[in-house]
């Protein structure tokens, strides 16, 4: 078995689960959860106290809480179609906000990933007097190759 009952064994396992817990992408995962947790319920609140009564009222005056079937058997229970609509709508909308996160965050990271600037007449130059002075003594690169085949047509 993988826990051993010597005292050693305890503090090895112990190690090993420190080392897990304090790597970043567990701590990040934890934060995650944490914070969207808390999102759902804020979202869930805008669908259920501000949105549904809006939508109900819109179409005719249904009460969404109280919106379903009641089956006539046994001892009738009830279909809440109205809490299912809720739900999807909670969904769309911690999607939606989601996905705004995502893409917002996604525009700071292809800010800060610049393309290598193009080199200047000068810096063009300088490689190429660099090649042939490298194909003067001998050494022959990639780049000396291309100018030579460049330069013979």
């Amino acid at each position: 078995m993988w826990i051993k009952k010597n005292k050693s064994g305890i503090s090895t396992i112990l190690n090993e689960f420190k080392q897990f817990i304090s790597k970043g992408n567990v701590i990040d995962l934890a934060v995650g959860v944490i914070v969207g947790g808390a999102f759902t319920s804020i979202v869930s609140s805008l669908v259920d106290d501000m949105l549904m009564p809006i939508i109900g009222m819109i179409l005719a005056g249904i009460n969404f809480k109280y919106f379903g079937i009641t089956i006539p058997w046994g001892n009738e229970p009830f279909i809440n179609i109205g809490n299912f609509i809720q739900a999807i709508i909670t969904f769309l909308l911690t999607a939606i906000c989601v996905f705004a996160i995502v893409k917002i965050i996604n525009l700071f990271y292809k800010k800060a990933e610049k393309p290598a600037p193009k080199p200047t007449k000068e810096e063009e130059l300088l490689t190429e007097i660099r090649d042939l002075l490298k194909a003067q003594n001998g050494v022959t690169t990639e780049s000396t190759a291309i100018t030579d085949t460049n330069q013979s047509e």
